[in-house]
């Protein structure tokens, strides 16, 4: 995509939308989440969005029934790099851009908690409540690309009944949540069950509290679509990896089924597969696949993808 330098300048010109655009740059928002960072009307931030979109600074895409918004510089080739280089040194100059940096902070936060608190509520019954896209259908697909013994990191692994499975054949297996009562309860049953090489760790899937370089596998079994920047989390996977490791990834195709915000604390309804492809190439993976594997006869008719890719 070209970019008009003289029209970007233009757009710029504005301290909110210079806000906006430093915002978009780090994460990607909603309109909602932008007014709250700003404490500014949908009708004028919305505005603003619209002249930034014009100018190609900001790109949006549809997930059911909300829209997010994020920076677009990086595909807009080297004068798009240029901006963004000259955007990021322009934010000490700006007197909002403290404040703005720990809002949206609070914005990330939120979207996490409400993840947290419904798994922490689930602790203990969550293999017995329906969880859209979890079947042995698709999981088989990830058990059988596993050949043992090796070191498997399971992010977002809830109460870890798949890490309970790996721990089975491989060489050690830590499961990461960042819910601390599936943490707790996880780790009471890999002790009952003698699981030694089982590790349950509290942290979270963006960040992981592995060291870099030192897992074979990296899996996100139906957790990348609560993950508050799904991108990060496949970046973070790709630096614990060794070299010539690989990520395998269940979750659900995209969908329409916005009540499961609320049912499930799902943050992103589900990836396309072009989409997922284009996540896990930009994370740095290469030999990427993803296909869906398998659907859902009753409805809402979840279908699940798998993705792998190779450090």
């Amino acid at each position: 995509m070209s970019l008009s330098l003289t029209n970007a300048i233009k757009a710029l010109a504005d301290t909110t939308r210079l806000r906006l655009m430093l915002l978009l740059m780090e994460e990607e928002l909603t309109v909602a989440e932008l007014q709250s960072i700003l404490e500014m009307g949908q009708s004028r931030i919305s505005s603003h969005l619209s002249l930034l979109k014009q100018a190609g600074l900001v790109a949006s895409r549809r997930v059911g029934k909300n829209s997010f918004y994020g920076g677009a510089l990086e595909e807009a080739g080297p004068d798009g790099r240029l901006l963004r280089d000259l955007l990021k040194k322009s934010e000490s100059e700006l007197p909002e851009a403290k404040k703005d940096a720990i809002a949206i902070q609070v914005v990330l936060r939120k979207r996490q908690d409400l993840a947290r608190e419904y798994f922490n509520r689930l602790a203990g019954r969550f293999g017995r409540s329906h969880c859209p896209g979890r079947s042995w259908q698709a999981l088989s697909n990830l058990l059988l690309d596993l050949v043992p013994p090796m070191v498997i990191a399971d992010l977002g692994a809830g109460e870890g009944t798949l890490s309970q499975l790996l721990a089975r054949t491989a060489k050690q297996v830590i499961a990461i949540d960042n819910s601390e009562k599936m943490v707790e309860f996880g780790a009471a049953v890999a002790k009952d069950n003698g699981f030694a090489n089982l590790e349950y760790r509290h942290g979270d899937i963006q960040n992981p509290p592995i060291e870099p370089g030192t897992v074979d596998i990296a899996i996100f079994s139906q957790a990348l679509h609560h993950a508050v920047s799904p991108t990060k989390a496949l970046a973070s996977a790709f630096q614990i990896l060794k070299p010539g490791g690989r990520v395998l990834i269940l979750d659900l195709l995209s969908h329409t089924f916005e009540q499961a915000r609320d049912h499930y604390a799902d943050l992103w309804l589900g990836f396309g597969e072009p989409e997922l492809h284009d996540m896990l190439e930009k994370a740095g993976f290469d030999q990427v696949r993803v296909e869906v594997v398998s659907r859902e006869k009753d409805p809402p008719h979840f279908a699940t993808i798998f993705g792998r890719g190779s450090k």
